[in-house]
């Protein structure tokens, strides 16, 4: 939906300065690719084997290895589920790369952007729906200003001016502690060969260690010369907050974490508070990471843009808390259990013993010919394959369900259920379907006579309706999108797929996940989100145009007569 216009403000210089986010799921990178940014940000990214093949646990960077697993999609025993879910592949994008793209690209689709602005009150003229007035405050000029706008977005954070002022409800759990973000300049290419991975735990329980530096995740940000250190006090220290170690106390531990003599330069310190909070209503979610925040952004573009063009009413905006909020209180509750998975693992070594000798003791046990170290090292195995739920949770990410009115059910025969391998565990596997609120599945297509393949997941999209069907109801719910289209103002795509149809279905993958017979239809929302779907034809072309309009103006929440406006 080109034409809207807005401004952005930040109260941060500009944009991230350090690289907090970095991997970019699949389900995200759709919604970037959606608008066209996927090409310019796999140039950018790290992928692929190369880079983002393992997760490891191990002593120091150049030292001995406790365990490793594949993550990523990278597992030989995995590779296909990920290839069969998205066209896309996860990526290695840390935050200092990717929010100058998506500056850039707001700027140039109609927003203006203003750093070192902060918002200070809004007020809303004839609630609930009316302007607002937002009271904003130039950091450099110290002028106060006022904008007015039709729509305010707080995306900004459980410490949101606008979840203050609204009182909005939060979800809270305790934090898991405090932890410190170094980012360190290191070549590291010497280490990596044998040691492919983005993310390696580093442990040293034979080792005395600093309150600060209890063990520590470092991370890859730049192939293979910048890397993120990200410190874990000691679980004891009561008040890790208030350490405030130097520099030359940080790259001394940095450097015992490396094990060798690679030189190290500091180039930034800042701790944060690992938090489990979750606003009851009106996400985008705070706390949750640039892919749930992507998804947040692309649920609620399309029914802003219809909403302000008159091809919605505002109920639809409901909808947006009823699918996101569900899907970002499991998403942050299965990244904070991941946390609390590894507990397993630094039990297995020894690492929650306070007394070093003891902890000495322990690794000793685990390279042991004994009953107590085959128990301590399955212990470990065990804990370690657990970590397959973080590192390659393909079902948390691709298997998000919503429910809303802007989903119609009525024509179901039965209610939602997971299936096939998702039912033994849905966090690791994607089972993808046609039920209403399920994301598109993505099906390699082609022509009759061969050329460039292309997916499913690019036909629909877009900012517009999509409507598949196949021989025998092509032309009737062609014609009926046609009709239904022209009458509401809304654009529906039509494509016909399978046996010399519009695209050919090649590997016969779209029969085995279209839920419908060939003569039926499936409607996909503009962000790629099955709303409908019909069974077979019906009757004749005048009962799918009927049906079409029904289940269209029950999405968009439409009665009567609507004035389109132009923007």
């Amino acid at each position: 939906m080109v034409g809207l216009k807005g401004i952005v403000i930040s109260a941060a210089s500009g944009t991230a300065d350090t690289p907090r986010a970095h991997i970019t799921n699949m389900a995200a990178l759709e919604c970037l690719r959606d608008i066209g940014l996927e090409d310019e940000l796999l140039k950018l990214s790290s992928s692929g084997d190369h880079h983002m093949m393992h997760t490891r646990w191990c002593h120091s960077m150049a030292g001995m290895e406790y365990a490793r697993i594949y993550s990523w999609g990278n597992d030989p025993k995995r590779k296909g589920d990920y290839e069969t879910a998205s066209p896309c592949s996860p990526i290695d994008l840390p935050q200092t790369l990717l929010e100058p793209i998506l500056v850039r690209h707001a700027i140039k689709t109609g927003f203006s952007v203003r750093f070192n602005t902060s918002l200070i009150s809004f007020a809303v003229e004839n609630p609930p729906n009316g302007p607002i007035t937002a009271t904003v405050h130039d950091n450099l000029t110290n002028i106060d200003y006022k904008i007015h706008t039709d729509y305010l977005f707080g995306a900004d954070g459980a410490r949101s001016q606008v979840v203050k002022q609204l009182d909005l409800p939060l979800t809270k759990k305790p934090g898991q502690g405090l932890a410190i973000n170094v980012l360190v300049k290191a070549d590291l290419s010497h280490l990596v060969q044998y040691r492919t991975g983005n993310l390696h735990w580093v442990m040293q329980p034979d080792k005395d260690h600093p309150d600060f530096g209890w063990m520590a995740i470092v991370r890859m940000v730049k192939p293979w010369t910048e890397w993120m250190f990200i410190f874990f006090p000691d679980r004891k220290c009561n008040n890790a907050r208030d350490l405030n170690p130097g520099r030359q106390e940080y790259l001394a531990r940095v450097r015992e974490f490396i094990g060798d003599e690679t030189p190290a330069e500091i180039l930034d310190v800042s701790k944060w508070v690992i938090n489990e909070v979750v606003a009851e209503r009106h996400p985008p979610l705070n706390g949750l990471g640039s892919n749930t925040c992507i998804q947040d952004a692309f649920n609620l573009a399309w029914k802003i843009a219809y909403v302000h063009r008159g091809l919605a009413r505002p109920s639809l905006l409901d909808s947006f808390s009823e699918e996101r909020q569900p899907v970002g209180q499991s998403v942050i509750a299965r990244a904070n259990q991941a946390l609390r998975d590894h507990v397993q693992i630094w039990e297995a070594l020894g690492l929650l013993s306070g007394d070093v000798s003891t902890r000495r003791e322990i690794l000793r046990e685990l390279e042991s010919a004994t009953t107590e170290g085959s128990q301590r090292r399955r212990k470990l195995r065990e804990g370690i394959m657990h970590t397959a739920h973080e590192f390659h949770g393909l079902g948390v990410e691709m298997n998000q369900h919503y429910t809303s009115e802007a989903i119609y059910t009525a024509d179901e025969t039965h209610s939602y259920k997971i299936e096939g391998r998702a039912t033994d565990d849905k966090v690791l596997f994607h089972e993808p379907g046609t039920y209403p609120g399920c994301r598109l599945p993505h099906v390699w297509l082609n022509k009759a006579v061969p050329a460039q393949p292309i997916s499913t997941i690019d036909l629909a999209g877009h900012g517009a309706f999509t409507l598949f069907t196949g021989i025998g109801g092509a032309q009737d719910w062609r014609d009926a999108a046609a009709r239904v289209s022209t009458s509401l103002g809304v654009e529906i795509g039509v494509h016909s797929l399978g046996f010399r149809q519009d695209w050919e279905d090649v590997y016969y993958h779209w029969e085995s996940v279209r839920g419908v017979q060939e003569s039926g239809a499936v409607l996909v929302r503009p962000d790629r989100v099955v709303a409908w779907r019909a069974e077979r034809v019906l009757e004749d072309g005048e009962a799918c145009e009927r049906k079409l309009r029904s289940v269209m103006e029950s999405i968009l929440g439409l009665s009567g007569v609507r004035e389109v406006k132009d923007i």
